[in-house]
């Protein structure tokens, strides 16, 4: 699994577990055999499987029983006032207990499409992480400028995600919930490359950075999976390299998990 490879033989030192997800055993499995991997819970609303049963929250699904295909399709009716927040504090409070029950330390919390970023959301998602005590959670301040940008759409995504992620902060701080002080890894499609890495790390800012990945071992059977035309193992070389883990030791920085926040 891309995940065990790159935190034994790389530098990556969290993942997040979707616990509605069709292999979440799995994940488990995983997680039990790297017990100093950082783990925190990915929080979704779209584009996946409820923990609850689908009759319990009907506007979070489709007849069918799954959620709403995308982030898209989802904020279309969540604007509209057609999702009930009470389902919505329902299903993360489900997801978060079943993570529980399966014996996991989570460092942290963070969501599917970057939902929790919302207005709304956000307050609903601190509600059930203090319920929780999760201490700390992932603000994906993006940078307008990481990687190309390729249309229009892409601009305005980053620039809508950049300002949104700033009052999530804000919010997760009233609540004395930890964030790191930066955020990188590109939220447009593109992948962090070996390139990307060396670029951040001899350009790193002063503080804790989180980088966003999704390494896969397979292409070809991920972006058939997921109906997403990323480029897994290209973020799996990167954070693998040789070249990478030796300019981070050469410039003394540590890769950590979301537990050294709690350590600052």
């Amino acid at each position: 699994m891309a995940v065990e490879k790159a935190f034994r033989k790389g530098c990556l030192r969290s993942a997040t577990i979707m616990t509605g997800a069709r292999f979440f055993e799995h994940a488990l499995e995983v997680v039990k055999r790297n017990p100093d991997l950082g783990v925190g819970i990915h929080f979704t609303l779209a584009n996946g499987f409820p923990v609850l049963p689908p009759a319990e929250i009907p506007s979070l699904v489709t007849p069918a029983g799954y959620f709403h295909a995308n982030y898209v399709e989802f904020l279309k009716l969540y604007l509209k006032g057609k999702i009930n927040r009470t389902e919505i504090q329902a299903e993360l409070a489900a997801q978060l207990l079943k993570a529980r029950r399966a014996g996991l330390k989570l460092t942290h919390f963070d969501s599917h499409q970057h939902l929790h970023h919302f207005p709304g959301i956000i307050g609903i998602a601190l509600k059930v992480a203090k319920a929780g005590k999760l201490p700390a959670m992932r603000v994906a301040d993006t940078k307008i400028f990481d990687g190309s940008i390729d249309n229009v759409g892409q601009l305005i995504g980053r620039i809508g995600l950049g300002s949104l992620s700033k009052f999530a902060a804000h919010s997760a701080h009233t609540k004395n919930i930890l964030t790191p002080d930066h955020f990188s890894g590109i939220v447009a499609g593109e992948s962090v490359t070996e390139r990307f890495l060396t670029k951040l790390i001899k350009n790193l800012e002063e503080g804790t950075t989180e980088v966003m990945l999704h390494p896969g071992t397979n292409n070809e059977i991920l972006q058939k999976y997921c109906d997403w035309q990323h480029d897994f193992e290209a973020e799996l070389n990167a954070v693998t390299s040789p070249k990478i883990l030796k300019l981070l030791n050469e410039n003394n920085i540590a890769a950590v998990n979301f537990s050294a926040l709690s350590k600052d």
